[in-house]
């Protein structure tokens, strides 16, 4: 029987006006009822075990104990889908990051003191579709404790000899959304030094992109850094598309080079995936590969398809490891995937492409 309850939100946050600005952003929207608000944490634990709510909107900096503390003691004693509310600052960025590693499904940027009508109403449209998608992962994150140590301890061996392919005159190309930070992390980190460049959009805000670059950078072989306009995409190193701007791969003088890009979003996001995979297409490379890991909506799926069909390896991660099966379910649903790959088969896929030129 289909279930038509609304999803019950209770909103943590140590401000009384932005408790109340969520709640009214919220109440207005069908299907979502807010059932509570609480000022710090220890109050939020009560109202969890009386409110029983679906979803928590979370502070992620907040007196008497800060959200990434609370949230831990949250997804070991009582897991919910928890999408955090942070602040625009490296603070918060760097804080938010611990929270979507301790287990946060999804965050979002608050908005401003004086925002506009029109940045709010953004704001109330973005809030909503990822409350409406953090209340359908209850299964995954009672799963996600499981596969997050199976797709870390998998170490891919390197094939032995020579590379199949010119590693300068190739890319890997990763596009991620809802659940790619960690995704990413888990992928990127296994992966050796020895590879062709590769580029990488996740779905980020201005501002957050470079501290999770140097967070990657800290735990990969590889060396991870946020793009850099006219830069040279050097093999061995990892390019984060800036948050708040488009990456686009582009040949100049026989060598691939950014070009970061202020464009409008596409597919409602800046950085888009799309963007990205399509000036990939535009390289005529016959050796590139792309991969489509976990998120939310349809975001690089066209242009991953069409890759495909000019015979460049596409791999999308399957729906058991994802967090959310949106943005590869989109490939597969067109037939543009090579491979469905569990995420901890998906280095092992880029290493037998990249060496032995079997991965397809």
């Amino acid at each position: 029987m289909l279930d038509t309850r609304p999803i019950r939100v209770l909103i943590v946050d140590d401000s009384l006006v932005v408790r109340e600005v969520v709640t009214e952003l919220l109440d207005r929207q069908a299907g979502i009822e807010v059932v509570g608000t609480a000022a710090d944490p220890y109050e939020a634990r009560e109202l969890i075990k009386s409110l029983r709510p679906d979803v928590l909107t979370l502070d992620v900096e907040m007196p008497r104990m800060d959200g990434v503390t609370f949230l831990r003691n949250l997804m070991r004693l009582h897991p919910l889908p928890v999408v955090m509310l942070s602040s625009l600052t490296h603070e918060g960025a760097e804080v938010t990051l611990d929270a979507l590693e301790a287990g946060a499904v999804d965050f979002i940027a608050k908005p401003g003191s004086e925002s506009s009508d029109r940045t709010l109403e953004h704001f109330t449209q973005v809030l909503r579709q990822k409350v409406v998608t953090a209340a359908g992962l209850t299964r995954q994150l009672a799963t996600r404790a499981r596969q997050r140590p199976a797709s870390t301890s998998v170490t891919p061996r390197v094939p032995a000899g020579n590379p199949a392919f010119d590693f300068s005159q190739n890319l890997i190309a990763i596009g991620a959304s809802t659940g790619g930070t960690e995704a990413l992390r888990d992928l990127l980190q296994v992966l050796p030094a020895k590879l062709p460049p590769i580029i990488v959009t996740q779905h980020i805000p201005a501002g957050f992109s470079a501290r999770f670059a140097k967070r990657l950078d800290g735990c990969c072989q590889l060396q991870v850094k946020e793009a850099q306009q006219g830069e040279p995409l050097l093999p061995g190193h990892v390019y984060i598309t800036p948050g708040g701007r488009h990456l686009l791969p582009i040949r100049m003088a026989g060598e691939f080079r950014a070009q970061v890009d202020d464009g409008a979003p596409v597919n409602r996001h800046k950085p888009s995936v799309e963007v990205m995979f399509n000036a990939l297409a535009e390289l005529d490379t016959r050796r590139s590969a792309l991969v489509m890991l976990t998120g939310m909506g349809e975001d690089g799926a066209q242009a991953m398809t069409g890759c495909h069909d000019r015979g460049l390896l596409t791999i999308a991660q399957d729906q058991a490891s994802s967090l959310v099966w949106g943005m590869p379910g989109a490939v597969v649903k067109r037939g543009g995937a090579d491979r469905v790959l569990p995420l901890n088969r998906i280095a092992s896929a880029l290493l037998e492409h990249c060496y032995l030129g079997s991965a397809q």
